[in-house]
């Protein structure tokens, strides 16, 4: 790890640092010039800093202990790849706020590959959305789809097991750090995800996850894909406001439709009549991510 990459994971491992302090910090010091490991929040260079006590991190400010995490990283085959590095997902880069730093663990080789289709739904996942998942699956598999999904109870995780049971390749963009994976009952696909897929966290794996965090980290599930799937989603749920982050970025939406008296399928159906493109088989996808794919092999 370089000076510079060194000096801005420790930065981001500040307690209460959020984006636009970060960014604030990078148009005043790009180079970071005036960061030093004794460097506190308090001391920072910049006049009138106000960090957002409500995104508070687990770990208090001891520079040493900051320092001991970051050291732990390469033994725990934890990778940090910044915004700044040649690995950093260029679509990624397109999205509002796009994060600083990408915790990962896993097989890296997988943010190359394309398309990536994001898949969200319901944590109340019926045996519709499940029949669906293992009736389209299949053929996107066998189509080279990598699937991204948010490790979450329900749709999340019958997507990313699917996926691994009939030999496909998965993304989890997890809320928090790795360290305190939630919900529990998915710590074991998790770890599995961790050793033969890929698992990324936008934060410090220590940070355990507060409850803004999951609407944010969906921002990185659709920013890493060409388009969004949609499986089942009430009307308020996050698996809408992933397909606004999509649709926001000019990201295709994919919405799977369902019955009237399903309040599962009350959002995928509204989505449809807003313009999502509606799925009745695995082809209905494939056409448009394989123009993605063509357009990013032209470039």
């Amino acid at each position: 790890m370089d000076r510079f990459k060194e000096k801005f994971v420790q930065l981001l491992h500040y307690p209460n640092m959020s984006w636009n302090n970060v960014y604030t910090i990078l148009k005043k010091d790009p180079m970071l010039q005036s960061l030093s490991e004794s460097t506190t929040p308090s001391n920072l260079f910049l006049p009138n800093l106000n960090l957002d006590s409500s995104k508070s991190s687990s770990t208090s400010f001891l520079p040493d202990s900051i320092h001991e995490q970051i050291r732990q990283y390469q033994t725990n085959d934890i990778a940090v790849i910044t915004i700044f590095d040649k690995e950093y997902p260029p679509s990624l880069k397109e999205i509002y706020q796009p994060p600083w730093a990408l915790y990962a663990k896993g097989d890296l080789a997988l943010l190359e590959k394309e398309p990536k289709l994001a898949v969200v739904g319901s944590r109340q996942a019926t045996q519709y959305g499940k029949n669906a998942i293992k009736l389209l699956f299949p053929e996107l598999i066998e189509n080279d789809i990598l699937i991204v999904s948010g490790l979450a109870k329900g749709v999340d995780a019958l997507a990313h097991e699917q996926t691994i049971k009939i030999g496909g390749k998965t993304i989890g963009v997890i809320a928090g750090g790795f360290y305190h994976i939630y919900p529990k009952e998915n710590i074991p696909l998790a770890v599995d995800m961790m050793k033969t897929q890929l698992v990324l966290s936008e934060y410090p794996p220590d940070t355990k996850p507060l409850r803004w965090h999951f609407p944010a980290r969906n921002r990185i599930i659709s920013g890493l894909a060409a388009g969004t799937f949609i499986i089942e989603a009430k009307r308020k749920s996050g698996s809408l406001i992933t397909a606004n982050y999509a649709v926001n970025e000019g990201r295709d939406v994919f919405s799977l439709p369902g019955s009237i008296f399903n309040p599962c399928s009350d959002g995928t159906n509204e989505l449809i009549q807003q313009g999502a493109k509606l799925v009745l088989t695995a082809k209905d996808i494939l056409e448009d991510l394989k123009y993605h794919s063509q357009k990013i092999n032209k470039n």
